[in-house]
């Protein structure tokens, strides 16, 4: 999630992503996102199962900032809000 081209972002991890992003939109997502806006999806990964996929969040909540743009921008070069591409 973020809430603007290379602005902040959060990291993390959800079985149901649709629910979790209108959760984030609604300010009840987590209190980060809620604290500073962040309502745009930019960037989503499936996983095979819950464990790899937490441990995967773990790794990148420790990387570096522009590793992080680095990993958007491969797939989403202009941070587009890729929510409305679920629907």
């Amino acid at each position: 999630m973020a809430d603007c081209y290379r602005g902040t972002m959060y990291v993390g991890v959800t079985s149901h992503l649709p629910a979790r992003i209108h959760q984030h939109r609604a300010g009840t997502g987590s209190d980060f996102c809620a604290k500073y806006g962040l309502s745009r999806l930019v960037w989503a990964e499936r996983g095979e199962d819950i464990a790899s996929c937490i441990a995967h969040e773990k790794r990148i909540k420790r990387w570096r900032r522009q590793w992080k743009f680095d990993l958007i921008e491969r797939g989403n070069p202009d941070w587009h809000d890729l929510f409305e591409r679920l629907a």
